[in-house]
């Protein structure tokens, strides 16, 4: 960490901040910024008048309860093994958490990855194997990638819970709510090494707020915000990217193309945000058969109210972890009231963890 380039970032972005006596709201649109921003200092380092608001970012916590509720059900049928990445066990449902329906005799295993799910599924042909398939873009073409593999090797006793969701159509409807203030975003990196800088075109040609794509490493936040404070100084609003070690213009065309070839848009529930339109993905055509939806024929239902849990609120950006009367008191890591305490990307972990 180069401590003197850290020092002038800061005074640069300070510097900015007292010639336009303006504060600033900056969203944070990656669970993994959130983080970072809290447990390196940056965020305490920064000057008072800029603030940072945590955005739908962690793919666990913008999970509906209703799916939770879907998979819990799945999970407790005969013959049916659950598959999923660990920090989805935890989050509770309407009825319990899947942790909880693995003390009742469910088969529920975390993997690494979606192939670790197919390997099982090969291992277990009189089983039906179920994958929680979650995240943003990062995390949908392996998935996409464990679907056509098991094509490939005729195995008919894998199928996948799709949650996967989509950034951009959820950047757009919170700016389409306005309901909170936003000046400008901090993109996640590692969506946009698979979307690409110019996805985020729509959101600055529509509603004028700089689209800035950054790093996890301390100086390139800082660079992040530096660049997103500089537009809105200049009023010279555009798409910057300053992750070009990452991230490119188009973006990942390969892993493009295979979300398209698997995968269509749908509309889908979000956590305490209903069901947004065109923000989630669903399998296509001759992949339909690998919809455990379909299969074992569920839905998913709408949120039921999780009484004082405000998480809905915080990944909205709505308000802070510690505007909630839980927080730290009634829910913390080692016992969750709501999925942004659960999950390693979750604003309230790293509220808790690393303080405000």
């Amino acid at each position: 960490m180069n401590n003197t380039k850290i020092k002038a970032s800061i005074e640069n972005i300070t510097r900015l901040c007292q010639t336009s006596g303006k504060v600033f709201s900056i969203m944070e649109v990656c669970g993994t910024h959130t983080v970072s921003l809290m447990r390196s200092g940056v965020k305490s380092m920064l000057p008072k008048n800029i603030r940072l608001i945590s955005g739908p970012g962690c793919p666990v916590c913008v999970t509906s309860q209703g799916y939770i509720d879907a998979a819990c059900e799945l999970s407790l049928r005969d013959g049916i093994i659950i598959c999923t990445y660990g920090d989805m066990v935890r989050v509770p449902g309407g009825d319990g958490s899947l942790e909880d329906c693995r003390a009742k005799g469910a088969q529920v295993k975390i993997v690494y990855s979606a192939r670790d799910a197919v390997a099982i599924a090969s291992a277990n042909p009189d089983k039906s194997i179920v994958f929680l398939a979650v995240g943003f873009e990062t995390t949908t073409p392996p998935t996409a990638l464990a679907i056509k593999e098991a094509r490939a090797k005729g195995i008919e006793n894998f199928y996948i819970l799709s949650g996967h969701k989509l950034v951009i159509p959820a950047i757009q409807i919170l700016l389409r709510a306005g309901e909170v203030n936003i000046d400008g975003f901090m993109c996640p990196g590692h969506v946009s090494i698979v979307i690409g800088a110019d996805a985020y075109k729509p959101i600055v040609d529509e509603f004028n707020k700089p689209c800035v794509i950054t790093g996890f490493e301390p100086q390139q936040m800082l660079d992040g915000i530096e660049a997103i404070i500089t537009q809105l100084v200049k009023n010279n609003i555009y798409v910057e990217n300053v992750y070009g070690v990452a991230v490119t213009s188009s973006g990942n065309t390969i892993a493009q193309k295979l979300i398209a070839e698997v995968f269509d848009p749908a509309d889908v529930v979000w956590r305490a945000m209903g069901t947004l339109p065109a923000s989630g993905l669903e399998l296509k055509g001759e992949y339909k058969k690998y919809d455990a939806r379909a299969k074992f024929n569920i839905e998913i239902g709408q949120d039921r109210h999780i009484p004082g849990c405000r998480c809905g609120e915080v990944i909205q950006g709505k308000l802070e972890p510690s505007q909630c009367a839980l927080f730290g008191k009634k829910c913390t890591p080692a016992n969750p009231v709501g999925p942004c305490m659960v999950s390693s990307e979750g604003t309230c972990a790293a509220w808790y963890k690393y303080g405000s």
